[in-house]
């Protein structure tokens, strides 16, 4: 595609702007590591809000998302429970209050406040380090793909979708590693006002383009239905053959049935609470619980109506007036390039500028806030701790900035051998968050569970999931996630059970700071007999509820955008119904009851 003169402006000016504003406020952020790593915790939650949605607002992921609502219509709504997306719910209700109490700067280092500061609390915070590290390789390597297939059909000079992505990393690592959490924040609400005005006014020219009738014509019986039975049902035999290719390598053909397994794998990896990235390093810069609570309500309810109505507004434009070239290309059409082909083909110049600058905000924000929290790990609980404890402020920030950039190479190899963004996609959130999730839980629900448990549980999980495309070769991650599950779950239970409960001390003073539900009877009984007046103020069954509904709340704020673009008004008018009485509860039921 020749972009027009307008478009390279809009472009060059975004880059131009954000690079001025990370490097402008960089000073900040070298104060030391609380001021990079955190900003201080003097950011608004607003601001952390805005700044995690931008930050899940990612490329890789919309193009996914894209792809997905153009095979599989509304009942791509469900889909992103594979990450799960609702786990900003349980962060919402509960998790994120949980977290902040802890008031330090990495997961590795809140395993202290639950395991104290013995041999194995030691061994607790190296395998958090190790599991933050190889995350933020997947992911790195999960953004390199996508921006390469991006950029590669919008810029003019003929370089590979390799070569793209490493220009478009350079820039970027420029800007995050010189300016910290403060510099991501910001640049990241720059980013996320750009991609939302464009992705309105992609929905838009979709609607205004496309006709229900249209949308019909191209798509199979039932494309258009929200709800789903055990078999998927959707034939595109006539239509275009390869997505019925496409929906058989993908493993959905039993819809019902990987729906259930992706939310079985999406409650208990939600229960067990964020992995240590970008998502937990916001919740921990926040002011207070109560904030990080609204900071987690935020993120769901300023990203989802704008980035589907771009996701809709693109899978429509595409199957309508690009059915039967996609037709005519047979099995080798790619159905990751939908995303910007219907960009090449159906937005206008100027438009055509500001959507690739807001999809390359897209990609710096995820890349960005992926980048930013890993380095906390390695310096704060690796380097400082064990190696050099009284070194200058300066020195452990121009380590993060090391530590960045190797991850980065490592990211980048990885990306280089990948074949396509669900591969990696797949894998991080099937095998990789399965191994965390046993651990992760019994931490905060069972008393008797010990540090020796968790290094046990999260390195049995870690190599479990590593190993898994070795030892079940061809078998999907979500099937894979019960054997991963299991392995993980068997090392955290024996490993607690054959060492010592944690001290009383440590136990009590944790469960008199985060206050947690679940199997705590005799930590709750000894803080009473200490302190007969302390005030217990966890509710499961309120935040169980709040759980539920918040999930409801969630897909009606999901499914609004795509009723609206295919202009499905019925279904629309329900949605925003439940819409506004899911919000009415979850006001009544968890806003107004919010404390620190």
């Amino acid at each position: 595609m020749q972009l027009g003169t307008l478009d390279f402006i809009i472009i060059a000016a975004y880059l131009a702007a954000t690079l001025a504003l990370g490097f402008y406020i960089a000073n900040k952020a070298s104060k030391d590591l609380n001021a990079y790593f955190l900003a201080g915790k003097q950011i608004p939650w607003w601001a952390l809000g805005v700044s995690n949605a931008s930050g899940m607002f990612d490329i890789a992921g919309t193009m996914w998302l894209v792809s997905m609502c153009f095979v599989y219509g509304l009942k791509s709504a469900w889909l992103p429970w594979v990450w799960p997306i609702f786990n900003q719910i349980f962060l919402m209700v509960y998790l994120s209050a949980w977290l902040r109490r802890s008031n330090v700067m990495t997961g590795a280092q809140w395993l202290q406040t639950r395991f104290g500061a013995g041999r194995g609390a030691e061994l607790c915070q190296l395998v958090v380090v190790i599991f933050a590290l190889v995350s933020a390789v997947g992911f790195i390597a999960y953004a390199f793909k996508g921006i390469g297939k991006f950029a590669a059909i919008f810029f003019p000079w003929q370089l590979s979708p390799d070569v793209y992505a490493l220009i478009i990393f350079a820039v970027t690592t420029a800007y995050v590693v010189k300016g910290g959490m403060y510099s991501v924040v910001f640049t990241e609400v720059l980013q996320f006002v750009i991609m939302t005005v464009a992705a309105v006014a992609v929905g838009v020219i979709a609607i205004n383009l496309v006709s229900p009738e249209q949308i019909a014509a191209a798509t199979p019986p039932g494309w258009g239905d929200l709800w789903f039975g055990w078999q998927l049902d959707l034939n595109w035999q006539g239509l275009i053959d390869s997505v019925n290719a496409k929906i058989q390598a993908d493993g959905m053909e039993l819809f019902g049935l990987m729906l259930l397994m992706m939310l079985f794998k999406g409650v208990l990896f939600s229960l067990a609470g964020p992995v240590p990235n970008y998502d937990m390093q916001r919740i921990l810069a926040t002011k207070s619980p109560k904030e990080a609570a609204k900071m987690s309500g935020l993120v769901s309810l300023v990203m989802f109506f704008p980035r589907y109505m771009m996701v809709a507004g693109l899978s429509v434009l595409a199957l309508v007036y690009m059915g039967p070239e996609i037709q005519a290309q047979g099995d080798g059409f790619d159905f990751e390039q939908i995303l910007p082909y219907a960009i090449n083909n159906f937005v206008p110049v100027g438009l055509t500028g500001l959507l690739i600058a807001g999809l390359l905000a897209a990609f710096m924000s995820t890349f960005a806030a992926s980048l930013n929290a890993a380095p906390a790990y390695f310096v704060n609980d690796i380097y400082k701790r064990y190696f050099r404890p009284d070194a200058d402020k300066k020195t452990y920030v121009r380590l993060s900035y090391l530590v960045s950039l190797v991850l980065v190479v490592i990211g980048v190899g990885f990306g280089l051998l990948l074949q396509s963004i669900n591969d990696i996609m797949q894998w991080i959130f099937g095998a990789l968050f399965g191994g965390y999730a046993a651990s992760n839980l019994l931490k905060w629900h069972w008393w008797r569970f010990n540090a020796y448990g968790y290094f046990w549980g999260m390195m049995a999980g870690l190599l479990a999931s590593l190993l898994s495309p070795l030892l079940l070769p061809g078998t999907h991650p979500l099937f894979a996630f019960p054997a991963i599950l299991l392995v993980s779950l068997a090392g955290s239970i024996i490993g607690s059970l054959v060492t010592a409960p944690e001290q009383d001390k440590v136990l009590i003073a944790f469960y008199r700071q985060v206050r947690p539900w679940g199997f705590w009877q005799p930590v709750k009984a000894k803080v009473l007999a200490q302190d007969p007046a302390f005030a217990d103020d966890a509710n499961p069954r309120r935040d169980i509820s709040n759980i539920v509904v918040g999930i409801a709340w969630q897909l009606c704020l999901v499914v609004m955008p795509l009723y609206l673009v295919v202009q499905d008004w019925q279904g629309f008018a329900i949605a925003t119904t439940l819409m506004l009485l899911t919000s009415w509860f979850l006001k009544k039921n968890w806003y107004e009851k919010l404390e620190d």
